[in-house]
């Protein structure tokens, strides 16, 4: 009887945070907006082209899982990254990570949205960039793989511009390079109504 009763609870459980997490699986082209401490951006997200990749992003955005992160990447003229850390420069926990769809046509060019990455082709998770230039040097060859765009901003190219902007520091917390001196928020991550 117990072991039912385990097992009931866990179909609930499981059927319950399925079903509130809406991320508008017949919508192609959903639409997010990016409320940053530096005004808003919006991107419209193709799911003919990286269906896998959009569903891992909204699963995100739908979560609230990018509200409260920070841009902690930002390079002139190359790209400006976020999605993983939080204010006090402390990673945010990850899901799976995800196949690469870099083959998928779409370019790493001047203000499109694509997923960050180590160097195993398959580890996106959660981090995200924009392009902030055209780097087709980011795009897949016959030799490698590249990285993943998945949409393209629609709305605040100039905040993002901005944003790109900002002075930049080596943070020895982090011990990373590139790292903004002022913290550039990512208050919300909002998945707009179709």
């Amino acid at each position: 009887m117990l072991k039912w009763i385990i097992t009931s609870l866990f179909i609930i459980t499981s059927f319950t945070t399925t079903a509130a997490v809406d991320i508008q699986k017949d919508t192609l082209y959903p639409q997010v907006e990016f409320d940053t401490s530096m005004g808003k951006i919006v991107v419209e997200l193709d799911r003919t082209r990286a269906p896998i990749t959009i569903d891992n992003f909204l699963t995100y955005v739908v979560k609230g899982e990018y509200d409260n992160t920070i841009f902690h990447r930002v390079i002139a003229e190359f790209v400006v990254q976020g999605g993983g850390l939080t204010t006090k420069l402390e990673e945010r926990p990850s899901m799976a990570p995800i196949v690469n769809e870099s083959g998928n046509g779409l370019s790493n060019a001047m203000g499109t949205i694509a997923m960050a990455r180590d160097n195993d082709p398959h580890s996106a998770t959660r981090q995200f960039y924009f392009n902030v230039a055209d780097n087709k040097k980011l795009d897949p060859s016959k030799r490698r793989w590249g990285y993943t765009v998945f949409g393209e901003v629609t709305q605040g190219m100039d905040v993002l511009e901005a944003i790109s902007l900002v002075e930049t520091e080596h943070n020895s917390t982090l011990n990373w390079p590139d790292v903004p001196v002022k913290t550039v928020l990512l208050k919300k991550a909002t998945l707009l109504p179709r």
